[in-house]
């Protein structure tokens, strides 16, 4: 009997070596960090968790991750939740979980936030003023038939409308000239957030040159000399210019304020058309953004100006419903003139056959009276708005500015060529084109074998309405909004256009990054098919790839 408080003595001993034992073999030493007051009081509470748990014997009161993302998560069957160490274990790994916690969430507060503009810098180069402001000095001389001064205010969007007779909303309405992109633009440049005074941590590199102004000066009346000094004079700057070496140009933009065919003169001839910008071989190296490509790849058409530059996200949403409620009395419009001179135009017939229709087709003859109708915002929204389909055929050009004005109105625009928008606005006209247009060959109509009525009442209620609400849609993607504003959610055609550049130059870093021959695919002709790719049947605009058609 006196052996035995020797023999208990033993046992509690033992007892208590093993469980320091099992203790230490469990510790992880990581937990004790730098921290030390914090990492003393993590383990006092490991012990009171620990001594509570061995008495009252409650498995898994630990935090269980399995259970915390997944709540039906069951027990894992490898662990014994009855063995009073495994609680201790589990508390130490939960204490030291938290100090590791507790280092991670220090170091996240003194990490530099996320970089909003990674990706997206834009220098913007410093021209000598010749090639900018003081192009706009004679803006009387601008344009030959039109005195372009009082288009030049309000940041180039021109006088704001005073008076629509309730046809358009609020205040955001200007009598805004389409020769105007490149003053406008550049108006959004300058309080583009992601500007940077560094030219080494660009992603791309903004020209301003107000090259299609310069170009509208001369295009009359004037030798091959003066059309060509001042383009000529800006490419041999640009090549003078450290930045032009990082990638030989490859990362310079600039933008067009006219279409390409303007920029692309074939001869040396005076009698020829336009200047020769665009075949200077800096500017093979250039992204060029215009109202109208050519078939170069090098070229991207990005929206003509409309008459609406809302300030913030809800005078579009507003104007968005008043548009898709608004009550449509005509089954389709045209608004423009014939052209009497071009013996392939379409006009004469389309003209034609709304006159024939008067009380289905809109009529807006844009020609008439000393000054045209088609001038005044209010006007050409009215009778867009009235109709439910819009005829855009060829003009001057493939394009015109009308197809932008049509959409912002909601009215579905009808197109004859290809080339009017599918493979010019790649970057904001859906690719779908069917679900937001139709489209009629325009060799049917030119000869008198389609009715464009019947073509246009085949077309279901249901079919209408939802390809009205893809029309409403684009809205937001075809505007350029005021610069001395701010969209918060939406994104405009300066912000679309900006993405597909950057997106554009980045591949073309990539290639260079990966030892490729950047010039490949850079600035190639005839791509009227790459262009036109994944819109539609390939075969079904074989025979409009021609670039000397011209409608």
């Amino acid at each position: 009997m006196e052996r035995l408080p020797i023999i208990r003595n033993w046992f509690v001993f033992l007892v208590a070596f093993s469980f320091f034992v099992v203790f230490f073999k469990a510790f992880d030493y990581s937990a004790l960090s730098a921290d030390g007051t914090n990492s003393a009081t993590s383990l006092i509470g490991v012990f009171v968790t620990s001594f509570n748990n061995l008495h009252a014997r409650k498995p898994n009161h630990s935090l269980d991750v399995p259970q915390m993302f997944n709540q039906n998560a069951s027990p894992d069957p490898l662990v014994d939740t009855d063995n009073p160490f495994i609680d201790v274990i589990e508390s130490l790994d939960q204490a030291n979980k938290l100090a590791v916690n507790k280092n991670t969430t220090m170091a996240a507060r003194t990490k530099r936030p996320a970089d909003s503009c990674e990706g997206r810098y834009i220098y913007v180069h410093h021209l000598p003023r010749r090639f900018n402001d003081d192009v706009l000095k004679n803006c009387s001389v601008l344009v030959k038939w039109l005195d372009m001064c009082p288009f030049l205010t309000n940041s180039g969007f021109g006088p704001q409308v005073e008076n629509s007779e309730g046809v358009l909303s609020e205040k955001s309405w200007f009598t805004t000239n389409q020769f105007l992109l490149e003053v406008i633009f550049h108006e959004r440049m300058k309080k583009y957030k992601c500007l940077t005074k560094n030219s080494s941590f660009a992603n791309a590199i903004y020209v301003p040159f107000f090259a299609g102004l310069d170009a509208g000066r001369y295009l009359w009346g004037h030798n091959i000399s003066m059309r060509d000094t001042l383009g000529s004079d800006l490419v041999k700057w640009l090549a003078q210019q450290p930045e032009w070496k990082r990638m030989w140009g490859r990362d310079h933009f600039f933008v067009l304020g006219r279409i390409g065919w303007d920029f692309r003169r074939q001869t040396d001839h005076d009698s020829d058309w336009g200047s020769k910008l665009m075949t200077l071989p800096e500017s093979m190296n250039l992204t060029a953004l215009s109202l109208e490509t050519t078939s170069w790849s090098n070229e991207f058409a990005i929206p003509y100006p409309t008459y609406f530059h809302p300030s913030s996200d809800d005078e579009v949403f507003r104007w968005q419903n008043r548009v898709q409620s608004h009550n449509r009395r005509y089954l389709f419009a045209f608004a423009g003139a014939s052209r009497p001179s071009a013996n392939d135009s379409i006009r004469k017939e389309i003209i034609h056959q709304c006159l024939a229709s008067r009380r289905t087709c809109n009529f807006l003859r844009c020609n008439s009276g000393g000054e045209s109708r088609c001038d005044n915002p209010a006007e050409v929204i009215k009778v867009f708005q009235d109709s439910v389909f819009c005829l855009q055929p060829p003009g001057d050009s493939y394009t015109r500015r009308s197809i932008f004005d049509s959409i912002l109105a909601g009215c579905i625009p009808v197109f004859f060529h290809p080339f009017s928008a599918y493979a010019q606005y790649t970057w904001h006209l859906q690719r779908d084109y069917w679900r937001y247009s139709v489209f009629i060959p325009i060799d049917l109509v030119k000869d008198g074998f389609v009715s464009i009525k019947q073509v246009l009442l085949q077309i279901s209620d249901n079919e209408m309405l939802a390809m009205r609400k893809e029309v409403i849609k684009l809205i937001p993607r075809v505007i350029y909004a005021d610069p001395r504003s701010k969209l918060e959610t939406l994104e405009d055609a300066f912000d679309i256009t900006l993405k597909g550049v950057l997106h554009r130059i980045g591949k073309v870093r990539n290639n260079i990054n990966k030892g490729r021959d950047p010039s490949n695919g850079f600035a190639e002709e005839n791509s009227w098919k790459m262009k036109l790719s994944g819109i539609g049947v390939e075969e079904e605009w074989d025979h409009f790839i021609d670039t000397s058609m011209r409608y």
